[in-house]
Parts: structure tokens; C-alpha cells; sequence
């Protein structure tokens, strides 16, 4: 075979995908490259959406909102969120390839967070849909001797615009889009320009397996911010819901104001594991080696600081070690590989400039600290005696980074881990759990985990404090993020 022809081969390979704007699936004529970023190559292309498509999608949703039963019909959205179940399932095969190519994530991964367990989102508010209340009775009032019946209705909020972020591209998008969906809003998703051909599959499932009425669902990719500027300031947008990092979730914040949007935030982290000295500290320190490196420390609710007692500080240093030692990393289509890349050279790069200022600053580099290629590999990495305000222990890293830092007493470890602008998760340990629950309470974050206790399923409420975020996803919670609430009163004859 000739260059030419393994060159045309290799083209034939590479996976296109289109946007879905109006029922259509439709390309644009501008292109936006899909790193394979375990290689660095190009691993395929998406349309490129502009101002033109992205008005067109939100005039869509409001058309499907304002002049269809698609906000009244909870029996059929409900079947509609079943179809789109069922269509995940019977394509999980390839989705769990495309994810692995593009996103980074570990083959094993994809059975877990980044795949298979989003699906059962959409199942969630399927089943939601089916008994949830959308009216409640008040008691009746009496007013000048006429009494009145009065209730509440509620309502889907209308337009919502869903911006995801990259690193778990199918989760984000979904526990936004079955939400809206269930709630009888209408979407107009737009994927990270990191991760686009995942985004943009759920599009196409939409189109080609269920009944979901055109409009209704919009899907759109871009790496122009003018897109997103577009999407959080138009006027026919009711809600914008964001995944992202804090300083971008500030701007989009300000940007909706202007027309007062409904805005629900989930943003960055830097969660704070706290080991307590009566606790099982090997279980401890297996839980915060493996747990930072999942799908490369790519994740907002991950433990990037752990703090434990001071007179035990080397000894439980010494446990993690051990246990990053025996972290596999590399090909992440590997069954045995543990942890994937990083998504770009650009989060690397990020990621490697605050480990080497945090050692310039004084913070003991342990192990790891540095790139691995070909792709975009980081080193599992400790960092021990971390002073607490210094930049590594307030930054959001956004990599496979733990930051250990010693405490004197229960006191200074929750003052310790209440020491940052976020709020989003954290955990405890702890052989009393009496103990781990009065000190997680004392915790300002939106979830806590006690002795390694996982929280994340479809019906648990996720979102944090501070400048972690605004709202919570998924749960009961989840879906009255977009309702509104009209409460009626009639007089009674």
C-alpha cells in the first residue's frame, strides 16, 4: 500500500459527527479538531458551530417550547427519556470506544462514571417524571366570609442553556439534559471543544432512536467563546446551566444577569480528606493515592488535599507512596491500565507549572512531578508538607496531584479544610463515625464522604458551597432546577 493510500485509509477511520439543530443533523463547512490525547493525534472532527447555528438552535427550542405539548405531556417525555435510555444501552459498545479515544478515560472507567452510570440518569427522571407532583393542594382560606381554594403548579422554567465541560463529557451533559428534559424544558447542549464527537453522539441518538419532537433538543459544538457568550445572553434563553471553572463560571454568571437568568453553577473544587488519628490510616492513604488519580485527577469532586494529624504527617506520607508506586498508567484502551492522560498538552502544562512553583515554594516533591509522552501523561504526584495558603493547596489543579498537609488538632483540621474559596466535597475517616460525622458536619461542602462512603448515583443531590457552584444536579433536587412555581387561588362557590 502507498503513503497515499494509508493516508486515505487512516482518513476513512477517522469518526465525523454532525450537529443536531431543529430535528436536523447538519454540518457547517468549518471543522474543529479531536485530539486522542493518550497519542496526541487527531482522532476526528466536528462541526464547527458559529453565531448562525447557535441562533438557530435557540429559536428551535423556543418554537418546540412556546408552540408544542412537549411542556405538558409528562407521559410522553417520560417515554421519550426511556427511548433515549434504551438507545444508549444498545450502543454502548461504540460510545465506550468513542470515550476512550477522545476523552482519555480508561477502559474500566467507561464501565463506571464516564459512561454506563450516566446512563441510568436519564432512567432516573424517566421514572421521576411518571410520579412526580406537579401540583400540590394548600389549604383552602377564608377571606371577607368567600372562601377560596388555592394550589401550586409547577411548571417546566423553558429555554435552558447547557454548557459541559470536558473531562466526563457524558455524565455533565446528561444530568443536565434529563432533567430539563423530565421537567418539560427544552435544550439547546453545547459540548466542551476538548471532548466534542462525545457531546455530539448524544445528538445523533436523539435524532435517529426516540420521539423526541424537533427543537426540543439542540446540539452544538464550538470552540468560539462567542458561542457560549451567545447561548448565556439571549434573550430567549430562560435558564443557563454551566460545568466548568470558577473564574469562567463568575463571567457567565455576570453575562446572565443582564436579563436575569435562572443560573445553576457546578464549578471547581479543592476538596479536603481529612484523616482523623484514630483512623485506619493504610485504608486511608490507599483511598487518597487511588482516588486523586482517577481519570488522571480530571474530576471537581476528587480529594486533592489530604490532611492528617502532624506527629503522623511522614508515616502516612510514606503510605501513599506506596501505593502511587503501584498506580498503572498508560493506554487507557488497556483493561489493566489504571489511569489515563490528561486531556490537552495545555491542562498539562497547567498542571505541571503549579507543581514546580509549589516545590520552588518550599513543598516536599515525593514522587511524580513529571511528563510522560507520547501523549499527554502526568506522574501520579506527592506533595508533602504543604503549607495550607500556599497556591497548591488552593488552586484547583485539575490533575493527578495530592497535597499532603499536617494539622494539630480536630479544630485546625476543620479550619484547615474550610480554608478556601470552594466547597464541593470532602471526606472524613475516622474509627468512630460518630466522631467522622461531627467533624464532616462541621465541613462547608455539598458532600461528604465518611471512611471512603460513595455518594454519586443518579438520586443523590451533587453540587457545592461557596464558589463551588449554585443548585445541585440530579436527585428530586435536580429537576426543580428547572421548574417554576405558579401558585393559583380560586374562589370557591
Amino acid at each position: 500500500m502507498s503513503v497515499q493510500e494509508e493516508v486515505a485509509a487512516r482518513t476513512e477511520q477517522i469518526p465525523t459527527r454532525r450537529l443536531l439543530v431543529d430535528g436536523q443533523l447538519i454540518e457547517t463547512g468549518r471543522t474543529l479538531a479531536s485530539l486522542n490525547p493518550a497519542t496526541g493525534e487527531v482522532y476526528g472532527y466536528a462541526p464547527e458551530a458559529g453565531l448562525t447555528e447557535t441562533d438557530a438552535a435557540i429559536a428551535a427550542a423556543r418554537r418546540a417550547f412556546d408552540t408544542t405539548t412537549w411542556a405538558t405531556d409528562a407521559a410522553f417525555r417520560a417515554h421519550c427519556l426511556e427511548q433515549l435510555y434504551q438507545a444508549f444501552r444498545d450502543n454502548v459498545e461504540e460510545l465506550r470506544e468513542l470515550t476512550i479515544a477522545e476523552v482519555g478515560a480508561t477502559r474500566q472507567l467507561t464501565h463506571g462514571n464516564q459512561l454506563e452510570i450516566p446512563f441510568e440518569i436519564v432512567r432516573y427522571y424517566a421514572e421521576l417524571v411518571r410520579k412526580f407532583s406537579f401540583t400540590e393542594e394548600l389549604d383552602d382560606i377564608e377571606v371577607r366570609g368567600q372562601r377560596h381554594r388555592r394550589w401550586v403548579e409547577k411548571e417546566a422554567a423553558g429555554v435552558v442553556a447547557a454548557i459541559a465541560a470536558y473531562n466526563y463529557p457524558h455524565q455533565l451533559a446528561l444530568a443536565k439534559l434529563a432533567p430539563a428534559l423530565a421537567a418539560g424544558c427544552t435544550v439547546v447542549l453545547k459540548g466542551a471543544p476538548d471532548t466534542p464527537l462525545a457531546t455530539l453522539a448524544i445528538g445523533e441518538l436523539i435524532a435517529r432512536h426516540t420521539d423526541i419532537p424537533a427543537g426540543v433538543v439542540n446540539v452544538l459544538t464550538s470552540s468560539d467563546v462567542a458561542v457560549g457568550e451567545r447561548m448565556t445572553t439571549h434573550p430567549d434563553v430562560d435558564v443557563v446551566t454551566f460545568t466548568g471553572s470558577t473564574p469562567v463560571g463568575r463571567k457567565i454568571m455576570a453575562a446572565a444577569s443582564v436579563t436575569l437568568k435562572r443560573v445553576f453553577l457546578e464549578l471547581g473544587g479543592k476538596s479536603a480528606a481529612i484523616v482523623l488519628d484514630d483512623a485506619d490510616y493504610r485504608t486511608a492513604a490507599q483511598f487518597a493515592a487511588f482516588s486523586i488519580v482517577v481519570h488522571a485527577g480530571q474530576g471537581c469532586a476528587l480529594t486533592s488535599r489530604l490532611l492528617v494529624p502532624r506527629k503522623d504527617h511522614d508515616a502516612i506520607v510514606e503510605l501513599v507512596a506506596q501505593n502511587f508506586a503501584h498506580v498503572r498508567y498508560g493506554d487507557p484502551a488497556d483493561p489493566k491500565t489504571y489511569m489515563g492522560p490528561l486531556i490537552s498538552e495545555r491542562q498539562r502544562d497547567k498542571v505541571d507549572g503549579l507543581v514546580q512553583r509549589a516545590v520552588a515554594a518550599g513543598a516536599q516533591l515525593v514522587t511524580g512531578g513529571k511528563k510522560v509522552d507520547p501523549g499527554f501523561f502526568y506522574q501520579p504526584t506527592l506533595l508533602a508538607g504543604v503549607d495550607p495558603d500556599s497556591e497548591i493547596a488552593q488552586e484547583e489543579v485539575f490533575g493527578p496531584v495530592l497535597a499532603v498537609i499536617p494539622y494539630e488538632d480536630d479544630d485546625d483540621a476543620v479550619r484547615i479544610a474550610n480554608n478556601s474559596i470552594y466547597g464541593l466535597s470532602g471526606g472524613v475517616f475516622s474509627a468512630d463515625e460518630e466522631r467522622a460525622l461531627a467533624v464532616a458536619r462541621r465541613i462547608r461542602t455539598g458532600t461528604m464522604s465518611i471512611n471512603g462512603g460513595n455518594y454519586f448515583a443518579a438520586d443523590a443531590p451533587f453540587g457545592g458551597y461557596k464558589q463551588s457552584g449554585i443548585g445541585r444536579e440530579m436527585g428530586v433536587d435536580g429537576l426543580t432546577e428547572f421548574l417554576e412555581i405558579k401558585t393559583f387561588a380560586a374562589a370557591v362557590r
